[in-house]
């Protein structure tokens, strides 16, 4: 009788487990997984810019691939089947030397540039871009930065080089943002604190006056005239 009693204990528990990891499973969204890019399409735009293409199972925005001469519109790209407001989103990534580029969140259409309205998880060659460039930094502007906003914390910031596959993870709430990048909290802030609108009032975003307003919005991924490698790329709804 006791060893019935255990088996069904240890059933029972193997049951809940299976239930739980195929319901945290579950819960992600894959955005992009390799295979093609059903619900991406040009920001302000009805298609997919011809420059963002799949390669070896990465979503690749490639400048050697020319436009199209009779394609209209920019080249920053959304993911526009569904609106986020609450969530955490994962991705990996990885640019060349000097390269450039950031991922986006709460995206609305209708405006010149995502950045207008939306928070930006800058994506950047920290080790080379200032000596390709022959300009200066600040740390806002370097990966991992809620840019022009929130700066990383350098004591838990992993730079990888360029070239080289990163992880990167936003979880956004109301009462805190978290970014993360290679496994380690690098900042957080809480939206539309005192101290959110006073940065914004004060810095770069201040003749925006709809940055970072809309709670809800699409997923965005910037195209900064630099070739730039996604997998993976998946959210889950908070």
């Amino acid at each position: 009788m006791k060893q019935l009693i255990v088996i069904l204990a240890l059933t029972t528990l193997v049951s809940a487990c299976k239930t739980k990891t195929q319901s945290d499973n579950d819960n992600w969204i894959y955005l992009f997984d390799g295979t093609n890019t059903e619900g991406w399409r040009a920001f302000n735009g009805s298609d997919l810019p011809p420059k963002w293409v799949i390669k070896d199972s990465t979503l690749t925005f490639d400048t050697e691939k020319r436009l199209e001469s009779d394609y209209k519109g920019g080249n920053d790209i959304i993911y526009a089947k569904e609106t986020f407001d609450n969530f955490e989103l994962y991705l990996e990534w990885k640019i060349p030397q000097g390269g450039n580029s950031g991922v986006f969140y709460h995206v609305k259409e209708g405006y010149k540039a995502m950045h207008e309205t939306a928070p930006e998880y800058q994506l950047l060659d920290d080790l080379n871009w200032e000596a390709i460039n022959n300009a200066k930094l600040e740390d806002w502007q370097k990966t991992g930065a809620d840019y022009a906003m929130y700066v990383p914390d350098i004591s838990k910031k992993i730079v990888k080089p360029a070239d080289t596959w990163n992880t990167s993870r936003i979880r956004f709430t109301p009462e805190l943002a978290e970014y993360w990048l290679n496994g380690e909290k690098i900042l957080q802030f809480v939206p539309w604190s005192d101290d959110w609108h006073q940065r914004k009032a004060k810095g770069k975003w201040k003749d925006f006056p709809d940055y970072g307003k809309f709670k809800t919005g699409y997923i965005g991924l910037q195209d900064h005239d630099s070739p730039i490698w996604f997998r993976n790329i998946k959210i889950k709804k908070l």
